[in-house]
């Protein structure tokens, strides 16, 4: 997935980077910067990888932008206080909260799993930061939660969910995010048919895989190439609006 869009002029940002996570990240940073990439969003899913993130970002200003999260995958009950209490004190240091969410199908209790995002949701409306959500089997309930805390910015990553709860999310003035996956996903390519050009925004999740193939930020590109095709739009009238909605949400 080395392709770049179109024309060498187009610019994208990478809104949802697992940087944490890769063991080449200086490479796949110099890479991203080659491909077009001006902007990184990286996320976290616990304390470690959260301070892993401001190291990355602090190593590469102006590129990289951290937000803090607490994962439903990572969620155990005895560190819930610790980790919300570490958020806490450090959410203004952030761009955003992320990545958080619900997962409704991992082995972690649904209880736990709303008590951090309530938690999480409300120190978000409170510092007047977006949160990035994770809501596999749960976006309704993702929504709901969001909804109820005031929450006034918000991105559903990755969305594949009903195109009837995408209007609720376009009529509350969130935004979803489009990955590698719209090569082949039709739940996911529906959404972003559907979805406004202005409430979408573009990823990679990496360096999670598409097709047996670990993604970069980079891969940020094909993602951008994807939404034009699918929406019948120029890549260069995609990464426009899309950088937009980025520099929007995350006050870039």
């Amino acid at each position: 997935m080395s392709d770049r869009a179109d024309s060498a002029k187009v610019t994208a940002i990478d809104g949802h980077a697992h940087l944490a996570e890769m063991e080449d990240v200086q490479s796949s940073l110099d890479h991203a910067r080659n491909q077009g990439v001006e902007a990184v969003i990286a996320v976290g899913m616990d304390v470690a990888s959260n301070e892993k993130t401001f190291q990355i970002a602090k190593q590469n200003p102006g590129f990289v932008y951290p937000a803090i999260g607490y994962h439903p995958w990572s969620i155990r009950k005895r560190d819930i206080g610790k980790t919300i209490n570490y958020i806490e004190k450090e959410v203004g240091r952030a761009i955003a909260l992320g990545e958080v969410g619900l997962d409704f199908k991992i082995n972690v209790r649904r209880d736990l799993q709303e008590e951090v995002l309530r938690a999480l949701a409300a120190l978000a409306s409170h510092h007047d930061k977006p949160l990035i959500l994770h809501c596999r089997h749960a976006y309704e309930r993702v929504f709901s939660i969001a909804q109820a805390a005031g929450v006034k910015s918000a991105v559903f990553h990755w969305y594949v969910d009903t195109l009837d709860l995408l209007r609720e999310i376009v009529k509350a003035g969130y935004v979803i995010s489009a990955t590698p996956a719209l090569q082949y996903s039709p739940p996911h390519q529906a959404a972003v048919r559907a979805a406004p050009i202005e409430h979408i925004l573009l990823e990679t999740d990496c360096p999670v895989e598409y097709q047996q193939k670990a993604s970069r930020p980079g891969d940020v590109m094909v993602t951008l190439r994807e939404v034009a095709r699918l929406k019948g739009l120029s890549p260069e009238s995609v990464a426009r609006q899309t950088t937009e909605n980025a520099r929007g949400v995350f006050r870039l």
